[in-house]
């Protein structure tokens, strides 16, 4: 595994749709398993891979609840219900956080590190997360969905 440099704000690769990932195979574990380290490393709970400037449709999110790491290839959401607004940032815009609008529950199908396909059903945090980073698979970032006035800049904590 290795840590890999996180793409931030301006970069043109965060802008960019993803493509589909024909197969899981050992080059895709491999960068789930690279993006998770790197996801830790930087204390996220999520990470898509055009954050290290990959432009496949691969997701890790991890909340830290004792729950195993999300490892999620071509995911796609299939039912949103209600709607919460939460606080969100980025690894792609550090010390950056505003306020925006999420679904309450999704329902999402991806594959997994195996290659299998799974749903999910996630509410609240996991629902956001989901949602933040298939955002990123798309092309769309937080920022684009904020409510206005909402951006705060928070000094940087050193280690």
């Amino acid at each position: 595994m290795a840590i890999r440099q996180i793409r931030e704000n301006g970069d043109e690769i965060l802008r960019k749709k993803s493509k589909e990932v024909e197969k899981v195979d050992e080059k895709i574990v491999e960068l789930l398993n690279d993006m998770l380290e790197t996801m830790h490393k930087y204390n996220g709970v999520g990470l898509a891979a055009p954050q290290v400037g990959i432009l496949k449709r691969v997701i890790v999110i991890d909340l830290y609840d004792g729950n195993e790491p999300l490892k999620l290839v071509n995911p796609v959401i299939l039912k949103t219900k209600g709607k919460q607004e939460v606080e969100e940032g980025c690894l792609s815009f550090p010390n950056q956080y505003a306020k925006v609008v999420r679904p309450e529950e999704i329902v999402a199908e991806a594959l997994n590190e195996k290659g299998e396909k799974i749903k999910i059903k996630a509410k609240g945090l996991l629902a956001q997360a989901i949602c933040h980073e298939i955002d990123h698979l798309n092309g769309i970032l937080f920022v684009d969905l904020m409510l206005p006035g909402t951006l705060e800049y928070v000094e940087s904590k050193e280690d």
